[in-house]
């Protein structure tokens, strides 16, 4: 059922805010880390499954054989420096910044700013993610929940330790995501019914590697800056569709 992958993403944030709350603080550090580390290697199979669409037929018979990488490359480097001097996740969290100290700075009442710093801080880290965009086009062009069930995972156990330091705030950021991965959940849902199969598999080729750079970050391998890197998914399917009209 389509959508069905944010309500899970709602719930996993709910109810990890929910024991965060209540038994958060009795976690081991190590404990934390192995899970982390479980999940990133997951992400890392996750990732290598969608860089098999690269053999996709449709991609294949739309481009030939030997542009499907060249144009899953081109989209990344174009998309990598155009993030990349567009500072995508440095502007990121700047304005996450300035929010936090917006709310925290209006209002003098302990308790409420320790809730909207819990809320500004989790919304940011749930929706900001690539895995938000990823598995909500997943999902809407109905290729499943698998990467907002992964995510859901993720985001449990974060906002349990979030919700272990900052409160019920962390739980009110489910309903950032819920819009946020919502209304891309539907946009991919209208522009699946336009958008060529090639186009399609070609965004999944690309988000496929992006993956593969979330599960280095997740075991703490390399810092990949996933986050500058996400106009490639744009620009991958404009790619494939003026190499498509050159065949």
């Amino acid at each position: 059922m389509i959508g069905m992958g944010t309500v899970l993403n709602v719930v996993a944030i709910l109810v990890g805010s929910a024991l965060g709350v209540w038994f958060g603080h009795r976690l081991p550090e190590r404990t934390a880390r192995t899970v982390t580390d479980i999940l990133g290697l997951v992400v890392l199979v996750l990732g290598g499954l969608n860089v098999l669409a690269l053999q996709d037929g449709d991609f294949v018979a739309a481009v030939g054989d030997g542009f499907t990488l060249l144009i899953v490359l081109g989209a990344l480097l174009v998309g990598g420096i155009a993030g990349s001097l567009l500072r995508i996740e440095n502007r990121l969290e700047a304005v996450g910044g300035w929010l936090q100290a917006r709310f925290v700075e209006d209002d003098a009442s302990p308790s409420r700013a320790r809730f909207v710093e819990g809320f500004v801080d989790a919304s940011l880290v749930f929706c900001i993610g690539p895995l938000a965009i990823l598995g909500a086009l997943s999902d809407g062009l109905g290729h499943g929940i698998d990467q907002l069930a992964l995510k859901a995972t993720l985001d449990g156990f974060a906002s349990l330790a979030f919700a272990a330091s900052l409160g019920w705030g962390v739980a009110a950021s489910a309903l950032a995501v819920g819009i946020y991965q919502g209304l891309l959940t539907v946009l991919a849902m209208l522009l699946g019914s336009l958008m060529p199969a090639a186009a399609i598999a070609s965004i999944t080729a690309t988000g496929g590697i992006l993956l593969l750079g979330v599960g280095l970050r997740l075991m703490k391998i390399r810092a990949v800056p996933v986050g500058d890197m996400l106009p490639a998914l744009a620009v991958a399917p404009v790619l494939t569709a003026l190499v498509a009209a050159l065949q």
